[in-house]
This record gives C-alpha cells, structure tokens and sequence, in this order.
C-alpha cells in the first residue's frame, strides 16, 4: 500500500511563507512526476507546481517568481517553498504522484490534502 502524506499547511499573513511537505511511503518501487495541486473554495483544482523525476520543473502562472518545487529521492518527499504569499493563495494544498509499485506497474496517488489560509 502506498500513501501520500502532506504537512506544513496552516495560517499565515499576506507576504509570509511557508513550506509544504509530501511524504511517499510503502511498496514504492520508483517514483515519477510529481505534483503540487490546489482547491479554493467554489473553485475547480488546479495545478500549481510539478517536478519531473530528473528534476525539471513546471509552474502556474499565478505562483511563479514566488514558489519553488523540490524533491529529495533519498527520502521519497517533495516540497513546495510558498514565499510573497497572498490572499488569493488560500486552498487546500495536494500532493499527487505517478508511483510504481513494480517494474510493470504504476499507479497515480493523491495526499489527503494540507489547509493553507492566507489571512491578516
């Protein structure tokens, strides 16, 4: 069984930053493109942020210049470093995964999801 697990959500002011954890565990054979995505309220989910296995990396429009994507293979976790944050950023944070399971097998996985309010 495979798991998602994001942390590192919470309150913070406008122009603060904060930084998201995803956390792969279990039958994990290798991993694949990864993915920061958002939901706001009344609003569709979105992607924000995607990192390649080889490291390259993707942004939304609305967050570049002000977030960066990362991953440590070593330890199965990806990152997202949310800095210059606004109002408009507050949503649900996900992470999502291509993971494989075996060398023929793979799988998309999603975290359960992590608040994050941008609020004074």
């Amino acid at each position: 069984q495979v798991q998602l697990v994001e942390s590192g959500g919470g309150l913070v002011q406008p122009g603060g930053s904060l930084r998201l954890s995803c956390a792969a565990s279990g039958s994990i054979f290798s991993i694949g493109d990864m993915n920061w995505y958002r939901q706001a309220p009344g609003k569709e989910r979105e992607l924000v942020a995607a990192i390649s296995s080889g490291g390259a990396t993707n942004y939304a429009d609305s967050v570049k210049g002000r977030f960066s994507i990362s991953r440590d293979n070593t330890k199965n976790t990806m990152y997202l470093q949310m800095n210059s944050l606004k109002p408009e950023d507050t949503a649900v944070y996900y992470c999502n995964a291509r993971i494989a399971i075996s060398n023929y097998a793979a799988n998309n996985y999603w975290g359960q999801g992590t608040q994050v309010t941008v609020s004074s």
